[in-house]
Order: structure tokens, then C-alpha cells, then sequence
């Protein structure tokens, strides 16, 4: 018979492994879970991101890309051009009148400094203009009138004037520079704008005619 003093180990509950398996399964589980919210997070911030990244692309390419502004002759006309006996005058300066335009295409204010047009008889400058700074707005067109004096005494001096003037037409060329900024959000881009027309006055119209504009944009 065991003695009284004998301590009696209890036994170990039979389901005592179940329990413990139970356990682990819980906190795989719940692993398992945090990962996948993880991940899941992780795919949201990401896809947020290129979202962003791909809006971003598509509005530099379309709404907020720097387009160039566009600047167009509009009429030329000449005034004071008088002769005497045949010859022209030289105590009277010739005026002309230019009707510039400036277009700008883009979403923000075009900013212009002052603009320059000369003017040339057989690649001999006869004259020059100046135009105050400007402001073209967004997505509107701004005109411009240069008034560009011509000194008879230069234009005297070109070889081949009179027999020009003796067929009834004047051909010269005229060059304007406009140089400006544009500013889309955080991009901002320096603007020059050139123009070279050439253009044919005809003496019994009074009229510019056959003129012929090229236009350069310098980013």
C-alpha cells in the first residue's frame, strides 16, 4: 500500500496536445492576416502612387506642357513715302506701320519684354521699331502696333532703289523679336519668338502685297 507521503503526480489531461495545436493554429492565423493587410496596404500606397505618377505624366504632356506662342503679321502699311521730280524725298521720314499679333496657346500668362522689328532694303537695315513689354493672357491672342521710322538718307544708299521704284514695286523684309516667359505651375520656360516677312509694296495701291511670314521658337 503507497504511503501517504507519496505526492501523486496529476496526469496530464488527455486533450492537452489538441489544446496547444489549437493555439498555434490561432496565431498562424492571425500572422497569416496581419501579412495580408500588410500587403494589401502596401498595394493601395502603391497604386496611389502611379496614379498620381501617371496623372502627373499626362498633364505635362497635355494641359500644363509649354506651348509655343505664336506671333503673325497682320497688315503692313506704309505712310509718308513721297517723291519729288522723280526722287524721294529725304527730308521726310517713311513710316511703317506693323499690326503684330501675339497668340498664346497656353494655360498661363505669356510675358513679353519689349519687342524689336527692323526692317530691311536688299539686306541693308533701313529702320527699327520698339514695342513696350506686354502681357498675351492665357489662351488669348494680344496685337501689338510697331511704328518703325525709315530714314530715307539708308535707303538712298542701297544700290538698285530707284530702278525698284521705277517698276512700281518695293520689296523689303521685316524681322520682329519677341522674348518672354511662361510660367505652368512649378515649369517655367523662356520664350523667344522670330518672325521674318517678306513683303511687296506696290506704289499705285499704296498696299503691301505678296507678303510671305516664317516664324521660329526658340524653348
Amino acid at each position: 500500500m503507497a504511503s501517504p507521503k507519496e505526492q501523486v503526480k496529476p496526469l496530464a489531461p488527455a486533450n492537452s496536445h489538441y489544446l496547444r495545436s489549437d493555439e498555434e493554429e490561432v496565431a498562424s492565423l492571425h500572422i497569416k492576416l496581419r501579412q495580408r493587410k500588410y500587403v494589401h496596404c502596401c498595394g493601395c500606397v502603391s497604386a496611389v502612387f502611379l496614379i498620381i505618377a501617371v496623372t502627373a505624366i499626362v498633364l505635362g504632356f497635355t494641359v500644363f506642357h509649354v506651348k509655343d506662342p505664336m506671333i503673325k503679321m497682320n497688315e503692313v502699311t506704309v505712310q509718308r513715302l513721297e517723291f519729288s521730280n522723280g526722287n524721294l524725298r529725304t527730308d521726310i521720314n517713311i513710316t511703317l506701320l506693323a499690326d503684330v499679333s501675339v497668340k498664346n496657346p497656353n494655360v498661363a500668362s505669356f510675358k513679353y519684354s519689349n519687342a524689336t522689328t527692323l526692317v530691311y532694303y536688299s539686306r541693308t537695315e533701313v529702320g527699327e521699331g520698339k514695342t513696350p513689354a506686354g502681357v498675351a493672357k492665357a489662351r488669348r491672342t494680344s496685337r501689338i502696333n510697331v511704328t518703325v521710322d525709315i530714314v530715307p538718307g539708308k535707303i538712298l544708299g542701297v544700290p538698285g532703289l530707284m530702278r525698284e521704284v521705277a517698276s512700281g514695286e518695293l520689296n523689303m523684309t521685316t524681322y520682329t523679336r519677341i522674348q518672354g516667359k511662361v510660367k505652368v505651375v512649378l515649369v517655367k520656360k523662356n520664350v523667344v519668338v522670330e518672325l521674318n516677312c517678306t513683303v511687296r509694296y506696290n506704289f499705285s495701291s499704296r498696299e503691301i502685297q505678296g507678303e510671305d511670314c516664317k516664324r521660329r521658337v526658340r524653348l
